[in-house]
């Protein structure tokens, strides 16, 4: 049966689950602060890229099931179920910012005059459904019944339509079987299944999950800087592991590191929740320090290939934090960028989705030319790195870019490439734990 809801925030989250909330048939208001964005989602246009999330919006937008407003009062009036999926950014000291949180609670309160569900969407510290029943409860214009739920969402950018539509599971935090029944038929078209846990459990499964697979990737990355030192090779070292189910193979691809919105602030945020209720989680803190260096690992791969990188021209294949997404938020590829740019290199730098996104940090100039076409890139550099498993990047013409480039050198930082191939064409190739 249809349920009518509202999403509060149109980010990654917000926008991708009102639109697949309204793809099974519910009635759904995606409400934010921001007009411009209101404007462009009401014209028809989507602010990211995801695929297959802008046929699903026109699609449920043409049905009638999906419309975007500015006011958090409409959202509030038309729906009987609330999601919050307001940014949470990190703080210097690695703790969430909540302020998002707290100010649409405020907003939610002013506008209640009837049982509504409150559900926490976006990620969240332990104990933030209580924060924002307190919030609700203090702010409220008169004495009106609610419950606050948390509902964390497990999407992948660049999946994540896929992820919602078919999930691996649904966790449900609540403290009582009203709301817990409502949120049940709410995702019954999804045929998942269903976790129900308090509230703080919830709020923990998703640091907990997002922590363990930054651990298995930076797992993998120091299991590479043996193979390195021992002449193994990490992919098959991978391979022989990940075929044991226990451990499985997903997230034990060597790189650069892992990067985006997510897993280092989810990471971040995990250490210092750990840390408020007394326990120094340093196995944690281990795999931030392994990521930080497996970036400085592979720039020194690079310096020492050409030993001084100052004046040397340099092309990057990807900026994005990962293939299929335009998001380059702690993008591992733009902090190589930096860096190689802190030497004194010269960038031609090029992404199928993410180039309108990396101008606003890194400028067009001398020093970084944004290339349109892929195949480009090569032309005139001293070496190529690729730092973006875009897949259309391994299905380049490698033998014209050879002839195009000063140098052989591919320094690929996402082991997209087959090794032998390239070796075959002439290419001093250098992976990853390779």
């Amino acid at each position: 049966m249809p349920v009518k809801l509202s999403i509060i925030g149109t980010g990654y989250v917000g926008l991708v689950t009102g639109a697949c909330f309204a793809e099974v048939g519910h009635q759904v208001i995606c409400a934010d602060n921001n007009p411009a964005k209101v404007e462009l989602l009401q014209s028809g246009g989507i602010p990211i890229f995801e695929p297959g999330l802008e046929d699903l919006v026109r699609r449920n937008v043409a049905a009638g099931r999906l419309k975007f407003t500015e006011s958090t009062a409409e959202a509030v009036a038309g729906s009987d179920v609330i999601f919050i999926a307001v940014p949470t950014p990190q703080q210097p000291d690695g703790s969430v910012d909540l302020s998002f949180i707290e100010a649409v609670a405020r907003d939610i309160a002013a506008n209640l005059t009837a049982y509504r569900i409150i559900v926490d969407k976006s990620t969240v510290p332990v104990k933030t459904a209580e924060k924002v029943t307190d919030t609700i409860r203090r702010y409220a214009r008169g004495k009106v019944d609610f419950d606050v739920v948390s509902n964390p969402e497990f999407l992948r950018e660049g999946f994540a339509v896929e992820d919602l539509m078919k999930p691996d599971r649904i966790v449900i935090g609540t403290s009582g079987p009203r709301p817990a029944a409502v949120m049940r038929e709410i995702y019954e078209p999804f045929k998942a299944p269903v976790i129900l846990t308090d509230t703080s459990s919830a709020e923990l499964i998703k640091h907990a999950a997002n922590s363990f697979l930054a651990l298995k990737i930076s797992y993998i990355n120091a299991v590479a800087a043996i193979c390195e030192a021992s002449g193994a090779n990490v992919l098959e070292v991978a391979q022989g592991m990940g075929m044991d189910d226990r451990i499985g193979r997903r997230f034990l691809n060597a790189g650069i590191g892992f990067g985006g919105s997510c897993f280092p602030k989810d990471l971040a945020a995990f250490i210092k929740i750990s840390g408020q209720l007394g326990y120094d989680f340093r196995l944690l803190k281990e795999v931030q320090r392994i990521n930080a260096d497996q970036m400085e690992r592979f720039v020194a791969k690079i310096t020492d290939a050409l030993w001084v990188l100052k004046d040397k021209r340099l092309g990057v294949l990807g900026l994005a934090f990962k293939q299929n997404t335009d998001d380059v938020r702690q993008s591992p590829a733009i902090a190589l960028c930096q860096r190689l740019l802190a030497e004194g290199a010269i960038l031609r730098v090029h992404d199928p989705k993410a180039m309108t996104k990396a101008k606003a940090i890194l400028p067009p100039g001398p020093a970084v030319e944004y290339v349109e076409d892929a195949q480009a890139v090569p032309v005139g550099c001293d070496a190529v790195v690729l730092a973006t498993e875009w897949p259309e990047f391994a299905r380049l013409d490698w033998q014209q870019a050879r002839h195009a480039m000063v140098a052989p050198l591919v320094f690929d930082g996402r082991n997209l490439l087959d090794r032998a191939q390239m070796e075959s064409w002439g290419f001093i190739y250098k992976g990853v734990g390779r």
